[in-house]
């Protein structure tokens, strides 16, 4: 793989969460003190994560529950799966820049390990693509989290999956494992729930993913979006985690926290829902 010597810009900041670093890391430290969690409640290695990744200001709040956790289990390497919005035929995606850039400092991407992964894809007849100056925001969304709670540098994997083949993301997933086996890693997967139904009925499509995820179950959790009982926009990527982790050892999971866009809008007749859980070993 070929990597830019160039830092991605944020497409996003101002937007979709604040530009001004004191701000940012103000309303992140806000919504980590609302996470009403206490870490000693969980006992093993935490594995993984599933964070919502709208506005800060829409599902800040619900993301702060997986973070606030993984403050605790501070970690070297961020595996970061996401969807990627926009129409490509790539079926996994990774970006070509040598960092990604927020306005709490630069993450540097693990290109000798982006590499590496993509060596064994190859193998396997798959490939990542490599994409520049993207607009795709539900990695970025997670990284002030990250820098905020951790405090030191780590690297980064960005990931987006567009497939939701079992043996696609399996290939990817055993790909992944080992390439990142001996490393000091968290697995994260960044994905919305249900898109603009009415509250009620997003909120049984969200207990339906849900369970399947509390279930460390990625056959379930595809399953219920290809026949419509359950939702979610990143279900591809976190399939690949929960996969991934089941490699690591996981065998327990939780779910942290539940909200909607009704929360926050008051509008309960088209939401958007957020959840947060902790895959554990």
């Amino acid at each position: 793989m070929e990597f830019r010597e160039d830092v991605r810009p944020s497409p996003i900041e101002g937007t979709w969460y604040n530009a001004n670093w004191v701000r940012l890391a103000s309303e992140i430290d806000a919504y980590l003190q609302s996470a009403k969690i206490s870490p000693d409640e969980y006992e093993g290695k935490l594995v993984g994560l599933v964070a919502p990744h709208a506005g800060h200001r829409f599902s800040g709040r619900t993301a702060a529950y997986a973070y606030r956790l993984a403050q605790n289990y501070p970690r070297k390497l961020a595996v970061i799966f996401s969807p990627f919005h926009h129409y490509t035929t790539a079926e996994l995606i990774t970006t070509a820049h040598r960092a990604y850039e927020t306005p709490l400092g630069e993450v540097a991407v693990d290109t000798a390990a982006l590499s590496t992964l993509d060596e064994k894809l190859k193998a396997s007849g798959l490939r990542l693509v490599q994409v520049a100056e993207d607009d795709e925001h539900a990695i970025e969304i997670q990284l002030p989290f990250l820098q905020y709670i951790w405090k030191f540098s780590f690297k980064l994997i960005p990931l987006m999956v567009r497939s939701y083949n079992p043996s696609v993301l399996k290939q990817l997933a055993t790909a992944l494992y080992e390439t990142i086996k001996e490393r000091d890693f968290l697995l994260i997967a960044s994905t919305d729930l249900s898109h603009f139904y009415p509250l009620d009925y997003a909120e049984t499509l969200d207990a339906e993913m849900l369970k399947h995820i509390k279930d460390i179950d990625p056959e379930g959790v595809l399953k219920a979006e290809a026949e419509g009982s359950g939702s979610a926009c990143g279900a591809g990527g976190v399939a690949a985690m929960l996969w991934t982790a089941k490699m690591a050892g996981a065998n327990k999971a939780y779910i942290l926290n539940y909200s909607t866009s009704a929360d926050t809008t008051q509008d309960r007749a088209s939401v958007v829902g957020y959840g947060a859980a902790a895959i554990f070993s």
